[in-house]
């Protein structure tokens, strides 16, 4: 079981990267360091917007399948083959998998993982929060969700978090409106989060997702004037807020990508893709 002697996660061992059928179209930057840089903007047709529904509901269902797996004694990487296998099911591409050298098809984080924990051995127990984070690249465009569950019994505390950090999603998305600046989304989010003490955690934010993985564009899911771009009908962005019982200070691992609380407090995350309409914002990443 990979945690040291305070209990506390640490790396544990890696099968080999899940293989893709080759009919199966990848994102540009699959064998590369880093993605060509996004020129095409955060707006969206129509047309196109179907496109990325349609990949946010591969996603979708991918975190579906594995989550009906997640029990006591499971791995973090069964949770990952579960993903990997049900989005190449669907003619999609995981859009994790070699983005930036990324080794898996999803992410898997425990407890104080706040982001990027990479699907390893890692053995889930009862009382564990386990997030899964997963997107889908169909047909040139990428959906982007992930959601925050409870293994076995978890205690009051840990219930609570998952389902604040749940709602505290959902006021970030009843925010959005056109005419509106970005800011906010974090602002909605914060002033909720503060209520019941949650640190609110500010380097890893929300993105412009579609045609790229991440276009460029910041969401913050505090409350940040200098983030000013303002909201317009078809932008398409990701609002991913991550809320934690302690501190808001992180470390990352060796392996450049699993972030966790510096205290090791626990810490849960939600995410949807979606886009701003005439009235609001309309959920792309829904089953």
């Amino acid at each position: 079981m990979p945690k040291d002697a305070a209990g506390h996660l640490i790396p544990g061992r890696l099968s080999p990267s899940r293989a893709v059928p080759g009919g199966i179209t990848r994102p540009e930057y699959v064998g590369r360091p880093a993605p060509t840089p996004n020129t095409g903007g955060d707006r969206y047709t129509a047309e196109e917007v179907e496109l990325i529904r349609a990949a946010g509901r591969v996603a979708a269902g991918a975190i579906e399948a594995a989550a009906s797996a997640i029990a006591p004694g499971v791995t973090t990487d069964e949770l990952d083959r579960i993903a990997h296998e049900y989005v190449v099911a669907h003619g999609a591409y995981p859009s994790t998998l070699g983005y930036r050298g990324y080794p898996k098809s999803s992410c898997t984080s425990v407890n104080e993982v706040i982001c990027h924990g990479i699907p390893d051995d890692t053995v889930l127990e009862n009382g564990d929060l386990v997030n899964i984070d997963v997107t889908a690249y169909l047909d040139g465009y990428h959906g982007d969700l992930n959601h925050t569950f409870l293994v076995g019994d978890a205690g009051e505390k840990a219930a609570l978090l998952v389902e604040r950090t749940r709602e505290a999603l959902a006021r970030g998305i009843r925010a959005v409106a056109p005419g509106r600046e970005v800011n906010v989304i974090g602002r909605a989010i914060e002033a909720y989060a503060r209520r019941f003490g949650y640190g609110v955690v500010r380097d890893y934010t929300g993105h412009g997702v579609g045609r790229a993985f991440h276009t460029g564009l910041i969401i913050p899911h505090y409350d940040a004037p200098e983030f000013d771009t303002v909201m317009e009908p078809g932008m398409v962005f990701t609002i991913e807020p991550m809320l934690t019982l302690g501190d808001i200070t992180w470390d990352v691992w060796d392996d450049d990508w699993t972030v966790v609380t510096r205290d090791r407090s626990l810490t849960a995350q939600f995410e949807h893709t979606l886009v701003v309409t005439e009235r609001g914002a309309e959920i792309l990443t829904l089953p």
